[in-house]
């Protein structure tokens, strides 16, 4: 079975998968697309002021400040390697692109006559790119749906008081986080002394969990497809206000203090 992953980091989740990914005589990864940022001048502007509107100053700033979280913290615990390498390293083709959507992921994606592919750290993809697998495509979603969707993996269950995230891979469709679910896992709340340090701890697991996962799911995948289930009705999430933040915190605190 031929795999392609579609990813929009040079480390991120398909670098740190990619390893995972390798190897198996029931699938094999035969190309990595790594698409680019769109460059027009005000790409994403008109979003980013309703979502600066929605969640207060003070909740876009958290927000900015949130992102290393997930990111440089993240690599200080598991470092990531470069996806060029990698790809060089286990003789997967690799492509990069203009961006997810343009017409050259296009190109490159019907040019590998994928079985399936798999998203792994992207935004929005079209129906012109998701739809050219045999398959389709599968995206790694590091929360539980339909409970979370769009949300950033640990503070929104923090937020409802749980001591629970995971992982959801489910199909893509035309929402997003919405298509129907393949596989999730329960992965359980690492806690730290701070916030931040639970935050990075448990999203080092829910990446480890997940990229066993998608291995296991590509190598029974007639099984997972045709065991795959409706969402249902789910909640999406955004990146939380000043006050949402303010309640994350005494959450953390109070379930981490309970142990």
């Amino acid at each position: 079975m031929r795999v392609v992953v579609l990813t929009s980091a040079r480390r991120g989740t398909a670098s740190h998968h990619l390893p995972f990914l390798v190897g198996s005589p029931h699938f094999q990864v035969v190309r990595v697309i790594l698409a680019g940022a769109p460059t027009t001048p005000n790409s994403g502007l008109k979003k980013k002021f309703r979502k600066v509107m929605r969640i207060g100053p003070l909740g876009a700033i958290m927000g900015y400040r949130m992102r290393a979280w997930y990111t440089t913290d993240v690599q200080a615990i598991s470092p990531l390697e470069d996806i060029g390498v990698l790809c060089e390293r286990f003789g997967i083709d690799l492509v990069t692109t203009p961006w997810v959507n343009h017409v050259d992921t296009v190109t490159a994606m019907k040019a590998a006559n994928a079985d399936i592919a798999l998203s792994l750290g992207n935004g929005y993809i079209a129906s012109k790119v998701f739809t050219l697998p045999r398959l389709g495509m599968l995206n790694v979603h590091h929360e539980l749906l339909p409970e979370y969707q769009n949300a950033q993996g640990v503070i929104w269950p923090l937020y409802n008081g749980s001591r629970i995230t995971g992982y959801t891979i489910h199909r893509i469709d035309k929402g997003i986080d919405t298509g129907a679910i393949v596989h999730r896992e329960e992965v359980p709340i690492r806690f730290g002394p701070h916030l931040r340090d639970t935050v990075t701890r448990t999203m080092v697991a829910v990446l480890n969990a997940s990229a066993a996962g998608c291995r296991a799911v590509l190598e029974d995948l007639p099984t997972k497809l045709a065991a795959a289930r409706p969402q249902g009705q789910g909640r999406k999430w955004t990146t939380p206000s000043f006050g949402q933040y303010l309640r994350i915190l005494r959450n953390h605190r109070r379930l981490r203090d309970e142990g």
